[in-house]
């Protein structure tokens, strides 16, 4: 790993509390790919003094929710391995036919320390784990700094293993901002700067949830390539007494929980939410639903023909159905999508709130899909391609990659358009009217030819392509219905490929890569020749839009 050496003066402690309101950004309009946003903080705007380029400490109280609860649980693991002589000895009248201490005499080790007169002994030895592992907490924490320069985000840590990570911020995919329950009741949050590649974060754990909220816009204003003015310390504000400071963290984290934790926006009509009764409705309205079912219906023919044990594994199974519906709909609940002025700000979640924001150009591909379970609903999903900067065996990815759980047509619709501002008024209805409910009259779409519908034998009137100015459209799905938009300026290679199937029937497969994500950029069974077309098409729109996108650097001028 590499190294900075010391500047020779002793990090800054962060405040242990810091109450500044949340710091509410007025939602301009994002700019489309290539050009400049209207409305970008001007090149005059005040970092915070967490962003000067000197190395910071997280805050003090980062060894309790880091490292604290690591004794509780060892804590109530000694304590419930002696439950029984504790309540035999202290309670005895709570539990009468507890054994008596008597039947611990052999082979207990509390016996033995009482039995050879260690008891002072213990005590020490039990102390000085104690206190070494807050030394090693402590200095864990003291050796922990971070800081942020013009261009990029760095952190130190380790004690006898040293590490350092780095992410340049013209290579920022996002800044997550996460309010645990417990965190944010002291007003703390987590901050993680997602970086370009797998296992790319850096993670600030904590923060105060001021200073975090200050440090993620200091970092999306210079990955934007603005250029922040230095605070003046002089027009810091007053600090409060600590008492009163306390008093209103708590406040503050509560009102949080019941209010939200994001400052409303003040284009209210841009923001889409999901009500709750939706939200539980379409996580029963889906594939798992039918696994339950379908599992109760074979227990209860097994139990008919004689095999009852079959029973016993339905308990485990309704438990775990009912697990993984309770935890999905609490992370899903409070959603909200909102504009900023560096990119879209999407909140999720109910005890652990996390708010991400995607700044201008790094969406690679969106996928509205619909499943046959929600059409009579009228409800979409809308999926996205995005560098996450997690690890490959992350489960925690998909929910950064879902922008829309669950939506009607105008949510949809409001959606895609703060996905792709730029997209002209006039190819909306090749979008909507013509791809996610196609085909219609006057299909503009290239499907698959009537000579190759039995490789797609129930989608191929639906299954086609288009190539608009701005992106590559696929449309595909009649039981699930899927459009995938692949914007030119991010689109990384086209291929075609031809089986001994396809060559008899004239048709290719079209597959356009983009960065690993939900989305699928596979279409089969297109005629060979406009495929040729395609790709010629797609690959010189693709060129001519990366040669001129400048949205990674949404704050600097034209």
């Amino acid at each position: 790993m590499s190294t900075v050496p010391e500047n020779g003066t002793s990090p800054e402690t962060t405040p242990p509390l810091d109450h500044s309101p949340p710091q509410g950004t007025a939602p301009q309009g994002i700019a489309p790919q290539g050009t400049a946003p209207q409305g970008t903080a001007p090149q005059g705007t005040v970092r915070s003094p967490l962003s000067d380029g000197e190395w910071h400490r997280l805050h003090p109280l980062t060894p309790l929710f880091r490292g604290g609860f690591f004794l509780v649980v060892v804590a109530g693991i000694v304590i419930a391995n002696l439950r029984d002589r504790l309540i035999a000895t202290f309670l005895p009248w709570v539990l009468p036919e507890a054994p008596s201490t008597e039947n611990w005499r052999y082979g207990d080790p509390v016996d033995w320390i009482f039995e050879h007169d260690l008891i002072v002994l213990a005590a020490f030895a039990v102390l000085g784990i104690v206190l070494l592992l807050i030394g090693w907490f402590y200095l864990s924490w003291r050796w922990h700094t971070f800081r942020i320069t013009e261009d990029r985000v760095e952190v130190r840590s380790g004690i006898l293993f040293r590490t350092q990570r780095r992410a340049p911020l013209d290579r920022v995919q996002g800044v997550n901002l996460t309010r645990p329950l417990f965190a944010r009741l002291v007003g703390m949050a987590k901050l993680e700067v997602v970086g370009a590649g797998l296992d790319a974060n850096v993670k600030l754990d904590y923060l105060s949830t001021g200073n975090a909220e200050d440090v993620r816009s200091d970092i999306l204003g210079l990955a934007s390539g603005a250029r922040l003015a230095k605070a003046d310390p002089s027009a810091s504000p007053a600090r409060a007494s600590r008492t009163h400071a306390v008093t209103s963290t708590v406040s503050h984290g509560i009102n949080g929980l019941i209010a939200g934790a994001e400052a409303a926006p003040e284009e209210p009509e841009s923001v889409v939410t999901i009500p709750p009764g939706r939200l539980i409705i379409s996580h029963l309205l889906s594939g798992w639903t039918l696994a339950l079912i379908a599992l109760v219906i074979g227990v209860a023919v097994a139990a008919f023909l004689g095999a009852t044990w079959a029973l016993f594994s339905l308990i485990p199974a309704i438990i775990g159905f009912g697990a993984y519906w309770f935890s999905s709909i609490i992370k899903a609940l409070r959603y909200s999508i909102a504009p900023t002025r560096d990119g879209l700000r999407i909140t999720f979640g109910f005890f652990t709130t996390v708010t991400e924001t995607l700044p201008p150009g790094r969406v690679h591909a969106v996928e509205v899909s619909q499943s046959i379970f929600w059409r009579p609903a009228g409800w979409w999903t809308v999926r996205i391609n995005r560098l996450t900067g997690r690890s490959a065996a992350d489960t925690t990815t998909d929910q950064f990659t879902t922008v829309l759980p669950v939506g009607t047509r105008e949510d949809v619709e409001r959606v895609l358009r703060l996905l792709m501002p730029g997209l002209p008024e006039e190819e909306w209805p090749l979008i909507f009217e013509h791809g996610i409910l196609g085909p219609r009259a006057d299909d503009p779409y290239s499907n698959t030819p009537g000579r190759a519908r039995i490789i797609r034998i129930f989608s191929w009137r639906r299954n086609g392509y288009l190539v608009s100015p701005h992106a590559l459209l696929l449309r595909r799905g009649v039981i699930w219905r899927k459009l995938g938009i692949f914007p030119f300026a991010r689109l990384q290679s086209i291929a075609l490929h031809q089986g001994p199937v396809d060559r008899m029937l004239r048709v290719v497969t079209a597959r356009v890569q983009t960065v690993s994500g939900p989305v699928w950029g596979t279409l089969a069974a297109i005629d060979r020749d406009g495929a040729l077309r395609l790709f010629q098409d797609v690959a010189d729109s693709a060129v001519a839009a990366a040669s001129v996108d400048r949205s990674h650097r949404w704050g600097e001028g034209p």
